[in-house]
This record gives C-alpha cells, structure tokens and sequence, in this order.
C-alpha cells in the first residue's frame, strides 16, 4: 500500500529544489538539438518529469504551511519557492514554450493527443510579460496572508475556545438563543479583521489590475477568461448564467424558506435560523472524528466500486489526510494532487457536521480524479480546468448519497441528510451566481474603495435573495459575508466552474439514478481523460451536456426539486 514516487528518467532521484541545481537543467532543455518527431515528443517528457517535481515540492510547502499557518519556518518555505524559484523559471519556461511552438516538427505531432495542449501553449505566449513576473511572486506572498489572519480567527462560546468552523456547529441548535449568541459571536470575530482583510483585497487588486494592463487588457476580468483557458464560453455566458439561475433557481430557494419560516414557527427568518433542523431534531453527526469520517468515506467509496475504496485507503496508509479543525489551521478544504507520487493530499476542517461529510466526498471526487489521470503521459495532460475538475468532486457527492447508510444508523437520519444535500446543491448555485458577478464588478471597477465593494455586494446578494433572510440591524455583517470566501483572496475568477460543474454533477446523477452501472463507467472514463480533449467532449463522455442556458437550468433545477419532494 505504500506509494513510491515515480522512477526519474531524466532528472536526478535527489534534486534538491534550488535555482543553481534546476538552471542547469532548463538550460540543457534549452539548448538540446531536436531534429525528429519522436525527439521532439522525448523532450516533451523530460520537460514534463521537471515540472512534476517542481510541483510537488510546490505542492509540500503549500499543504504543510495550511496545515500551520502559525509556524513561521514553514511559511519562509513556502515564500522560498514563491520569491526565489517561480520568479526564475517564469521566463524559462516562456523560452521553452516558445522553442515547442517554434520548432518545425510541431505539426508533425499527433493532432488528437496534443490539440489541447498546443492550444494552452500558444495562449500562455500570448499572455506572457516579462514586467508581471515580480507582480505574480508579490501575488504569491500576498495571497498566503489570508490564510495566516483567517487560520488564527477563534471565539469563545460558553467559556471554552473553537475554531470558526467548530463554532458554526451551534448554528444547527434547536435553541434559538444559542444560535443566535453563535452567529453573532462569529461575525464579531470576523468584523474584528475586516479592515485588516480589506487593505489586503485592495493591494491585491491594484497588482492584478497592474497584471491586465501589462498584458495589453483593459481589466482583470477580461485578462483572466483568458489567463483560465476559458476557450469554451465568454463573459456574456457569465451574465445570462446568473440571469437564469436568478429567474429558474432563486424562486424554488424562496419557496423552501418560506416552508422553513412556517415550520420553524417563526414571523421572520434572521441569518442564525437558516443551518438548524426543521425537523426540531439536533444536528446530524454522521462521525464522531476525523479518523471515522475517513473510514466511513472509505467503506461509502468501496460500496460504489471496490477501485475507488481502495485509492483512499492507499491516501490512508500514506498519511495523505489532515481533515480535523484545530487553532493555527488555514480554513477550508482542499485535493492538492501531488504530480511525481500520483496521489493527492486531502485537507479539511472537520467539525463532525454534515458539511463535513459532504466536504470529504467532495475532495474524494477530486481524488479520484488525481488518481484516474496520474499516468497520463505528460504532466500538462493532468491539469484540467476547473469546470472538470469540480464535476469530478461534485458528482462524487451525489453519486455517493446512496451508500450514506454506512453514516448513518437509522433511516430518518439518512433521509434528514440526503435532503439537506439536495436543499445545498440548490443553493450552491445563487451563491456561485454571487461571487462569479460580485468580481466581475470589482475587476471592472478597479479604481472603488472598501465602502463601494460593501454596497455592490449587498446589491449583487440581494438579487439573489440575500440568503432568505431578514437582515434588519446586521447591515455591518451583511456587507461583510464576501470576506468568508477564500477564492476571492488567493483565487480570483475561480467560482463560476462551481455552477457550470454543478449542472453537470446533477446531470451525473440523473444518469446514474437510471443506470448506475453504465453512469458511472461514463463518468470515470471522462475523469480519466485529464485534459487531453476539449471541455465538450469530456462532459459528452460523462453522458451529459456542456451547458449552462436557461432551458437546462430549469430542467436540472425540476429535477432536484421533485428529488426532494420524493424524500417526503
């Protein structure tokens, strides 16, 4: 079960990731004569074999530094690698690209097997500019503060100290004064390092807008929907996307909370009654800590298919999970797939909720993925958009829902949890909807202060139903909810695939509920193409359709609707 790192053909087996040990190397790659096909195809190996231990030692300092975001050797590790090494190989490998896309024995490759990859070649020449080299690394280091000011937010509730993803556990108590006490405990902790968060935002959007004008663009936003290979939709996709979630999904998410607000006995829904039971039961713990959520995922993932237990039992054996919330850890939760080993490291903050459930099948999807892909010849056939790579994750979750028996004792529970599932993949969609327009504002509007963004937000969230909630003397806390969202810090324009691939998960599913067998054949053999066809063709492979227009919308929406309503 222990996993071992690839054998290097080219590379050494103890290359130790240093700018004098990996120069001389880029420079052979450089200079190499290449007068055939097959030797261009050879160089492409070599290449890739660098680039997969560049990213894995990448990959280590990022997982250890979000492990302990409080230990200061391990964030100087990190900052090595973000100031001292990625600033040095940027222009290297824009030579390198250019050597691939110049030599005469290009079109001599297999078109089918590289059309993809050639095509994100020629798009990084585009974009690429000497003067946004030291912009990317000051990105770099900048980014990593978020996690640093939100890994060390913690409250006190009754005398005793958790972590905000820990406290959010009383959000589900069926007392509403404790709900309350928790919710406003929270948003304390939060406002406490809104000002600090919001100079942050505003250095990092200076430097991307700085990134844009470099590279010839107007804004950031147009930049990026090139920088993200987004070959396949444009900005106006964006708008309509969020128009038909706005008009075929938000008014289902009102007509639940208004049965919520009746079931709850209550004459208004405040942001505190929002997690909690409507059932008048308390939260559902389908695990008692990280090492049962874990095994538990394991037995889910082998009651689909034997092979896909057994990929997290390797992940297990290897000691490639850190999924408990603790102080000093970096929020959220993330697959870090790890190129030369061929598995992937799984991080969450686990507070023994059904979140959390849903968070491990999640980044399982994600792991599968890594797994599927971790042979694929060259390194850059790995890396799939994220539109891919979040149907492989949001999938798993569906897919998974019929052996959640194995978290569950009884059967009211499991029905308690597969219709709070289905009531989340609803709202995940506004949400997207939210972040996806709330950026397009603020990279379009690049010159606004910290007041302007409060208000946009609270105008974009508002359309959108604002959560479902009354708001009345929580303005503070209402403007300040985008700060929560890590991808607007450390991963700009990354949101919108979460909606795209969300259509596409429900589609899955729909699939797999009629056929389970051949649904999930189809949706494995679409992960196992990494990135190696057009977006289109994977999401066909999957037995599905790429896209996201109104009529699809409501289909898929109906469809998740009447699912529930047959949980009763």
């Amino acid at each position: 079960m222990i996993i071992n790192k690839k054998i290097r053909t080219y590379i050494p087996q103890d290359l130790k990731m240093e700018w004098e040990n990996l120069s001389p190397i880029l420079e052979e790659l450089l200079k190499r004569e290449i007068n055939a096909v097959g030797e261009l195809e050879q160089w492409l190996k070599d290449k890739s074999e660098l680039e997969a231990a560049l990213e894995e030692d990448f990959a280590w300092r990022y997982i250890k530094m979000s492990c302990d975001t409080a230990n200061e050797s391990l964030v100087k590790d990190f900052q090595y690698f973000a100031t001292e090494i990625e600033p040095k190989i940027s222009p290297v490998a824009n030579e390198l690209n250019k050597k691939l896309n110049d030599s005469p024995f290009v079109n001599d490759l297999d078109h089918d097997k590289y059309f993809v990859y050639l095509r994100a070649i020629k798009k990084s020449l585009e974009l690429y500019r000497e003067e946004n080299i030291e912009l990317f690394t000051q990105l770099q280091v900048a980014q990593q503060k978020y996690q640093s000011i939100t890994g060390a937010m913690s409250v006190k509730i009754n005398e005793q100290e958790y972590t905000l993803e820990q406290a959010a556990n009383f959000l589900k108590d069926t007392d509403r004064s404790v709900r309350q006490n928790a919710w406003e405990t929270i948003q304390q902790r939060r406002l406490a390092d809104k000002d600090e968060l919001n100079i942050l935002f505003d250095e990092l959007i200076a430097m991307r807008h700085k990134v844009a004008l470099n590279a010839g663009f107007e804004n950031y936003r147009d930049y990026m929907f090139q920088a993200l290979g987004r070959f396949d939709y444009d900005v106006k996709d964006c708008y309509d996307f969020a128009v038909a979630i706005e008009k075929e999904v938000v008014p289902v998410l009102k007509e639940q909370a208004e049965k919520r607000q009746v079931a709850l006995g209550l004459t208004a829904l405040r942001p505190w009654d929002m997690e909690v039971s409507t059932t008048g039961k308390s939260m559902l713990k389908p695990f008692h800590n990280g090492q049962e959520l874990i095994d538990k995922s394991i037995s889910c993932f082998t009651a689909i298919n034997p092979s896909l237990g057994e990929k997290l039992s390797i992940m297990k054996a290897n000691g490639l999970f850190d999924v408990e919330s603790r102080m000093g850890k970096a929020p959220g939760g993330y697959n870090y797939p790890l190129a030369e080993t061929g598995a992937p490291f799984i991080f969450m903050n686990s507070a023994n909720s059904l979140r959390d459930l849903t968070t491990m099948v999640h980044e399982g999807g994600h792991a599968i993925h890594t797994f599927l892909t971790a042979n694929l010849e060259l390194n850059d056939f790995k890396h799939c958009p994220s539109e891919v790579a979040e149907l492989a994750s949001m999938s798993m979750e569906l897919i998974s829902m019929d052996n959640w028996d194995v978290y569950f004792d009884n059967e009211e529970d499991l029905i308690r949890a597969k219709k709070e599932q289905l009531a989340d993949v609803l709202k995940t969609l506004p949400w997207v909807a939210v972040i996806d327009q709330f950026q397009h504002w603020i990279y379009t509007n690049p010159n606004h202060n910290a007041a302007d963004r409060e208000v946009a937000f609270k105008q974009i969230y508002s359309l959108f139903g604002a959560g479902f909630a009354d708001w009345t003397d929580f303005e503070q806390q209402f403007g300040n909810l985008w700060q929560k969202q890590l991808h607007l810090f450390e991963v700009p324009f990354y949101y919108i695939e979460y909606a795209i691939a969300q259509l596409g998960a429900i589609a899955v599913w729909k699939n797999y509920k009629e056929n389970p067998e051949k649904a999930l054949a189809q949706y494995l053999d679409a992960l196992a193409l990494g990135y190696t066809k057009p977006m289109n063709e994977i999401y066909e492979t999957a037995g599905i359709k790429f896209d996201f227009s109104a009529a699809y919308v409501k289909e898929l929406a109906s469809f998740v609707k009447d699912e529930l309503n047959k949980l009763g």
